[in-house]
């Protein structure tokens, strides 16, 4: 089942910390971008949005047909996916989002999902695609975490936003939303909380992922 709901993929950061751009990691036979775009893909996600920073060219010289998308939708698997490069990612994570809303079309609603952050169960997330509301929230053993669903109007005040502004960032936006706009959704999938950080972390991660299959 299609719907009105854009899954948008952040992979502009510096990732320093791991000597390699977070999604050219090696996942398995795979790049961890791909494994990310694999997880989306088995939900009622339809289009994803990657966007792009430091590093973009490390991502085309890796993966051509991201490159292309910049110009050309691709298909990824039952995905249809589109590449977006921030110029100004050291204006942070939040000007590599607004960079990806100025270029899809609104209404749509969007989810919001660092590059290393695991994607959660397909199940659970058609649940969050499926809640209705200025702002949904995933939560596990009460702590919030990730991908976020914003709705198209909350997207449109975003836009408006000044990107080199250090108070501009998307968690503060979020909590000057009144709260009956926000749905905290409890999910038992304990991915959400996940940030792959930092090298031992990411082994921790392989690890774990290896003996659960």
């Amino acid at each position: 089942m299609e719907n009105n709901t854009v899954f948008i993929l952040l992979a502009g950061g510096k990732s320093q910390r791991m000597n390699v751009a977070k999604g050219l990691l090696k996942f398995k036979q795979t790049f961890w971008i791909l494994e990310q775009l694999d997880r989306i893909s088995k939900s009622n996600i339809s289009t994803v949005c990657i966007g792009l920073g430091y590093q973009f060219e490390h991502y085309f010289k890796a993966i051509p047909w991201l490159y292309k998308a910049q110009t050309t939708p691709v298909k990824f698997q039952n995905l249809t996916v589109h590449v977006m490069v921030n110029n100004t990612p050291s204006n942070g994570a939040f000007s590599t989002l607004q960079t990806v809303l100025k270029k899809i079309k609104i209404p749509h609603n969007i989810l919001v999902n660092p590059i290393d952050v695991p994607i959660l169960n397909a199940s659970e997330l058609n649940n969050l695609i499926a809640t209705d509301n200025w702002i949904v929230i995933p939560s596990y053993n009460n702590k919030n975490g990730h991908p976020i669903k914003l709705n198209s109007a909350f997207c449109k005040h975003l836009l408006t936003l000044d990107t080199s502004d250090k108070e501009t960032r998307l968690d503060l936006q979020i909590k000057k939303v009144n709260p009956s706009k926000k749905t905290i959704v409890q999910v038992n999938d304990c991915l959400v909380l996940k940030n792959l950080n930092t090298p031992e972390v990411w082994k921790d991660f392989i690890k774990t992922e290896i003996n659960s299959h």
